[in-house]
């Protein structure tokens, strides 16, 4: 009688906890895959169950803009790059970065070897794809900060608004295309085209570069004790899944297969894809480094008469989460 009553106390207790669960639902900015590992991570090996959070995922793609969803209440964190992030506070969204899992920029312009490409001053007179819905922001400081101008003509560069693929490439519509060291660029290898015919400039190489996948929310919302709580411990969490999933890059990567509900992802795709992101959050412990937000701000202020935000940004980052997440 003891053993059946005592069963069922602890199936009891057991179920109070999972109702006890405190939901959180965070927005990616593009679709499953391993650019995105350590919150699949986290949530496949119960880091969040043992924070007593019940975290929803909710995938991006190309007509889901991260910072509409956050502000339209669908989401209370979201992934997103720090240049859209500033843009949209700079317009009235106030988001805040509450952390930063990746240290270094994985951005950079591939081009083909036969263009005759072999330096930045070269894309003056030429074709270069660019990814937009707040992808272009970095592009855009890059070439202000090399004056060429973005609206064509023999000293400026005629931009080709870029699907998210590497086509314009392949059919020779555009010299030099926007790829990711773990996406895009292997997608041009996988095409055929050998990486000696090939010719990359890494943003982080030409001192451009910017801050890329951080943790946003809205800054009002931190002003709640118990919001305030559920990040914390969602930012220990993930932070967990992202250091797991760097220690063991293969099985983070079938991780993420398995969350994969489009089955468009290939297991050697998202094995090489994990290696790469492995190399860009290496280094960061979740805590934003004031330098490096520092240095994306200076570069998207130097954008001359057209920068991409026109001045200095006033609480756009804090370590309030980190500082409890971390210590």
């Amino acid at each position: 009688m003891k053993t059946v009553l005592g069963s069922v106390l602890a199936l009891g207790l057991m179920a109070g906890a999972a109702m006890a669960a405190d939901p959180v639902t965070l927005q990616l900015k593009w679709v499953t895959q391993a650019q995105f590992a350590g919150y699949y991570v986290a949530k496949d090996k119960g880091f969040y169950d043992e924070e007593g959070l019940d975290v929803t995922i909710l995938p991006g793609g190309p007509d889901i803009a991260p910072t509409q969803v956050i502000a339209g209440g669908g989401a209370d964190v979201t992934v997103e790059w720090m240049p859209a992030a500033l843009a949209a506070r700079e317009k009235g969204l106030p988001l805040v970065n509450i952390a930063q899992p990746f240290k270094h920029s994985g951005m950079m312009l591939t081009c083909l070897k036969e263009t005759g490409i072999t330096s930045p001053e070269d894309f003056r007179g030429r074709t270069l794809g660019v990814w937009f819905f707040g992808n272009e922001y970095p592009f855009l400081s890059w070439m202000a900060h090399l004056g060429i101008p973005t609206t064509g003509g023999p000293d400026g560069v005629t931009v080709l608004k870029q699907g998210f693929n590497v086509d314009p490439l392949l059919q020779k519509q555009a010299d030099c295309i926007s790829t990711m060291t773990y996406n895009e660029y292997w997608q041009v290898i996988d095409a055929g085209i050998a990486p000696e015919d090939l010719i990359t400039f890494k943003y982080e190489d030409q001192g451009v570069a910017t801050l890329e996948d951080g943790l946003y929310v809205l800054e009002d919302r931190l002003k709640d004790p118990a919001f305030e709580d559920r990040m914390v411990r969602f930012v220990r969490a993930s932070m967990k899944g992202w250091k797991w999933a760097e220690q063991n890059p293969d099985e983070a990567a079938m991780i993420v297969l398995d969350n994969d509900e489009t089955g468009a992802q290939t297991e050697k795709h998202q094995k090489r894809m994990m290696g790469e992101i492995a190399k860009l959050t290496a280094g960061s412990n979740g805590a934003l480094d004031p330098a490096d937000y520092e240095r994306t701000v200076a570069t998207l202020l130097g954008g001359g008469s057209d920068p991409v935000i026109s001045k200095e940004p006033v609480g756009a980052w804090t370590h309030q989460i980190t500082d409890k997440a971390l210590n």
